[in-house]
């Protein structure tokens, strides 16, 4: 049982952030909430696929530069 939210929260993934940033991937409440929604784990693309391409690309940079797969 995931503990209750901070009502500013983002509803997706229990984070404060804007909203065209990513959904926290590494949050329970988005890796529960998610795979419940689509029967499999989320990867980064799934968080930020409601980004725009600018936000997509400095993810997919900043990951590899961490040696973090995107997809």
């Amino acid at each position: 049982m995931l503990p209750p939210m901070n009502p500013l929260a983002c509803k997706e993934c229990a984070t404060v952030h804007a909203p065209e940033a990513p959904h926290n991937m590494e949050s329970l409440n988005y890796k529960y909430n998610f795979a419940k929604a689509n029967g499999r784990w989320p990867t980064w693309a799934d968080a930020c696929s409601h980004c725009s391409e600018e936000i997509k690309l400095l993810v997919k940079g900043l990951l590899s530069d961490k040696g973090i797969d995107y997809a």
